[in-house]
């Protein structure tokens, strides 16, 4: 039985508390790892070795630290399959999403490439009598990221990429539902020339959580996950001073306009909505044709495609649509979600209830369910599902259809699709939504821009990579410089104007 531990000062290590998780492979029930859990002392011995190691780090000039990252990059293609074989074992998702799920992240290491760019200051030559101003951007020491359990290798990368190019040291706590992963790619970054100490991860549960929020050397933390966790570690977080950004659930509406082309539509839904078996927090889970004319031929479109989902182990082949649920646990969740949505009187058009696998009986697989008829009061719309259950609300008009999204508590993501530009522009100006696609079924912002929802679906005031994550992880010092010539004539004693 492998044992994992931590990664610390450039090295795995055993952990030492005594306590561990079991690691199991989705698709079999098979128990493949067992994964250390630290203690707060653990965490602390890392915090420690990381503050030490952010000094030199950040004396490092930008141009030399993004070569770690250029580096970084390189192996990442090289170790490709590999970082994406263990990621569907661990996770459950198809190989080709797995390879998405590490393309993704891998992007931003490339977009952290150019942080002597991002990490320029401003200047004013003049400003007064011999008076030059200028700001710059400096590293905030120590700072972490809790990452969740469905992209294992993205947001990590989307956490420590940006704060390690910034001059940053980080503590990773990855899920312990697939730690494998996160591991390897502290080691690739320790390959590419990254020093020991500035990434450590330490794997854990709750004990190590708060130990992050409540340690005073840590600086800033980064997390994606369940939006109650994210409102908790929000708010624990501030409370010990620190900088803090959170991003929680979801619930993406999608709208389908009279004039939308429904192949296209359909396609884009069975996709967004169940690709990874519906565990993205980008996923579409509500489709909102708009006329009783567009629902019924729609939903038409949806059945046969939804019917034909391929469901299984990745280890089946490339043709495979969509894999095994995380736990038995969020297996039964979904179950009963879905129970709740027939019992409240919504239509389930196609049943995956009774979905069984020859061979992997004890997998947690969910075959592909579609709802038609839903309305807003039921569970199945209020709450997020993350499986794979698409859910159809009809609405008479676009008034009523863009209210769905505008009033529920989530505003991560959402989308239209309509050949019309002004609807399309209306649609994208009045949303109270963080992401928004046109046409487009999942609007992930790329590397370059920053990703993040409104409402209660984000807790903070910056989003991450992009621009925004190199402003999360750093902060702004503003010189005032004068150089006076001739004698100095004395103090002075009143405020300092430009006039």
């Amino acid at each position: 039985m492998e044992e994992i531990g931590h990664f610390i000062n450039g090295q795995r290590v055993a952990g030492k508390s005594g306590r561990a998780a079991d690691v199991f492979n989705p698709a079999t029930g098979e128990v493949t790892a067992k994964v250390a859990l630290a203690t707060t002392a653990e965490l602390q011995e890392a915090v420690a070795i990381a503050e030490k190691a952010q000094v030199g780090w950040a004396k490092t000039n930008p141009q030399r630290r993004a070569r770690v990252m250029m580096k970084f990059v390189s192996l990442l293609h090289r170790d490709m399959d590999k970082l994406a074989s263990k990621l569907s074992a661990e996770h459950g998702k198809t190989f080709p999403d797995a390879k998405g799920d590490v393309i993704r992240g891998l992007e931003v290491a490339e977009f952290c490439i150019g942080a002597p760019h991002m990490m320029k200051g401003e200047f004013t030559e003049g400003a007064g009598p011999g008076i030059d101003m200028y700001s710059m951007r400096q590293p905030l020491g120590v700072v972490a990221g809790i990452t969740p359990f469905n992209f294992p290798a993205m947001i990590p990368m989307w956490k420590f990429c940006v704060a390690i190019a910034a001059g940053n040291s980080f503590i990773l706590k990855p899920s312990e539902r697939n730690p494998s992963v996160p591991m390897m790619l502290a080691e690739l970054m320790q390959e590419a020339g990254l020093p020991d100490g500035v990434l450590n991860v330490i794997n854990g549960d709750k004990e190590a959580v708060d130990a992050i929020l409540d340690d005073p050397i840590i600086q800033a933390v980064g997390f994606v996950g369940s939006t109650a966790i994210a409102e908790y570690v929000y708010t624990r977080g501030t409370a010990s001073g620190k900088r803090v950004q959170c991003f929680g659930g979801a619930k993406n509406h999608m709208l389908i306009m009279p004039d939308a082309d429904l192949d296209q539509a359909a396609d884009a839904l069975v996709g967004a909505g169940f690709g990874a078996a519906g565990e993205r927090c980008m996923a579409i889970s509500v489709a909102v044709p708009v006329g009783q004319e567009t629902a019924d031929r729609l939903i038409e479109k949806l059945i046969p495609r939804v019917e034909a989902l391929k469901v299984g182990p990745y280890t089946a082949g490339d043709d495979v649509d969509f894999g095994p649920v995380i736990t038995p646990q969020a297996r039964d969740r979904i179950l009963g979600l879905v129970n709740s949505g027939v019992e409240q009187g919504a239509k389930l058009v196609v049943d995956g209830r009774g979905f069984k696998l020859q061979g992997y009986e004890n997998g947690n697989f969910v075959g592909p369910c579609l709802f038609d008829n839903a309305t807003k009061d039921m569970d199945i719309y209020k709450e997020e599902i993350f499986g794979p259950v698409l859910t159809v609300v009809r609405a008479e008009n676009y008034e009523e259809a863009l209210s769905l999204p505008m009033d529920h508590e989530y505003g991560n993501g959402t989308a239209i699709f309509t050949r019309d530009g002004d609807t399309a522009r209306d649609f994208a100006s009045r949303i109270n939504i963080g992401m928004v696609g046109i046409n487009v079924p999942i609007p992930v912002p790329l590397a370059y821009h920053t990703f993040g929802g409104w409402k209660r679906s984000g807790f903070g005031d910056l989003n991450q990579h992009g621009p925004d994550g190199f402003k999360f992880y750093t902060r702004t010092k503003t010189v005032t410089s004068r150089w006076p010539s001739g004698v100095k004539e004395g103090a002075e004693f009143s405020i300092p104007t430009m006039g």
